[in-house]
């Protein structure tokens, strides 16, 4: 199953790099910048799970700065959904970004944050992250997101079945929830992940 996601994560990690290299101009993404790491969404099953393995490796002192950056993270997140607000414009802070702005995961992130500084699309919609310089109306390749997130959804239901594996998670859920990941016991799922 890690062997999946991997492949899957350096196709995405190549497009990026691609687009980069054809329009190093547009983009702005760089260290430090943390424009996509407030955006409002969720993840997959199988990334929830690849993120707490990560997450389980850091040092406990940096596992207990994000559970505190996560408990506020659902605070606000729950605002968010109970008050039914537009999540393409609402911000919360991930509870993985540091002080510095650099993400304490970094290898484990999501596909929503390794894509978010090129052009996507979703349900035929394109997307850019507003501090990059593409062009509005101009023509540039463009990262499919939903079949992305039907990728992920089929691995998460390879891992844990239907129900389970059709969840979505906000990441405070996965800092602050650990037993919702243990799909196949710990063991087993330190081994369907390569950990």
């Amino acid at each position: 199953m890690q062997n999946e996601l991997d492949s899957l994560l350096a196709v995405i990690d190549q497009a990026f790099k691609a687009v980069s290299k054809e329009h190093p101009e547009a983009i702005s993404c760089g260290k430090g910048c943390a424009d996509c790491c407030h955006a409002v969404f969720d993840v997959s099953l199988v990334e929830a799970v690849n993120l707490r393995v990560h997450f389980q490796r850091l040092p406990l002192t940096v596992q207990q700065q994000i559970t505190e950056a996560a408990q506020g993270a659902r605070q606000v997140w729950e605002q968010i959904t109970v008050l039914h607000r537009d999540l393409s414009v609402a911000r919360v802070r991930c509870p993985l970004l540091d002080d510095q702005g650099l993400c304490l995961c970094y290898e484990a992130r999501p596909v929503n944050c390794r894509t978010y500084g090129i052009p996507t699309v979703i349900d035929g919609k394109g997307h850019v992250c507003g501090f990059s310089g593409f062009e509005p109306g101009k023509s540039y390749p463009t990262v499919n997101l939903a079949s992305l997130q039907r990728r992920l959804h089929d691995l998460s239901v390879q891992l844990a079945g239907t129900e389970r594996g059709g969840r979505r998670y906000p990441i405070s859920t996965v800092i602050l929830e650990p037993s919702e990941f243990n799909v196949l016991g710990a063991g087993e799922n330190r081994t369907a992940l390569g950990a």
